[in-house]
């Protein structure tokens, strides 16, 4: 309706954001990570970025390709904080629309990271969703969550079918397990009684079944 470049949210606290892009699209927080981490490494080049643990494959993959490093954290501001300081990261994203900067003391900024995507549109000279067109390569769910008894035994349920079929298992947050065309991690919550899902696939069809799959597979073993 006002023919807008962008559209932008913020939570209660102002300490997260959200962004759309000129089409009314939501712009996923993974793809926002990968425009601040490119700007940042064009000034700090080899800079390790950091980003929570259900954020998208794109991340490294970008990153990585134009010679920056890449690390996983757990989801929560002390624990992604903890690393930043540690590593001398100057950049990190949560999935929840969380950003850390060296810049800020790691303390979010909404405004900050407001500002670092108006300052890369301006530069680019294009609508946003042209922008952000060449990031969008995987197919990620939202966060699913469950209301479930048996967490842990769940997460380890799910841990043993899934690396005996050759899946790839990491464990810094709940259980990822990874093939060469989808990942999952299941994680209980920091914040609620819940357990939270996350899936990605490198096409929607294979991401939609694989998220049927592993539902069932929740609420069946929570039976």
């Amino acid at each position: 309706k006002e023919k807008a470049m962008l559209g932008v949210a913020f939570d209660g606290d102002g300490d997260r954001i959200a962004f759309i892009d000129e089409k009314g699209n939501l712009v996923n927080s993974s793809l926002i990570t990968v425009l601040i981490a490119k700007d940042i490494l064009a000034k700090k080049p080899g800079s390790l970025i950091l980003y929570s643990v259900p954020m998208s494959k794109i991340i490294p993959d970008e990153i990585e390709k134009i010679g920056g490093r890449t690390m996983k954290a757990r989801v929560g501001h002390s624990f992604i904080k903890q690393k930043a300081m540690e590593f001398n990261s100057p950049f990190g994203g949560e999935l929840s629309g969380h950003y850390y900067f060296t810049e800020t003391n790691y303390c979010e900024s909404s405004f900050f990271v407001l500002i670092k995507i108006l300052e890369i549109i301006e530069r680019e000279k294009k609508p946003f969703s042209d922008i952000i067109k060449h990031y969008q390569k995987y197919f990620n769910s939202p966060e699913i969550n469950f209301n479930v008894k048996n967490k842990t035994e769940i997460i380890e349920h799910l841990k043993q079918n899934y690396t005996s079929k050759g899946g790839v298992l990491e464990e810094i947050d709940g259980a990822t397990v990874s093939f060469p065309d989808w990942w999952f991690n299941v994680r209980p919550s920091n914040t609620e009684n819940l357990l939270r899902l996350n899936v990605e696939a490198k096409n929607k069809e294979l991401m939609e079944q694989k998220i049927n799959e592993l539902k069932h597979k929740i609420i069946n073993y929570d039976k």
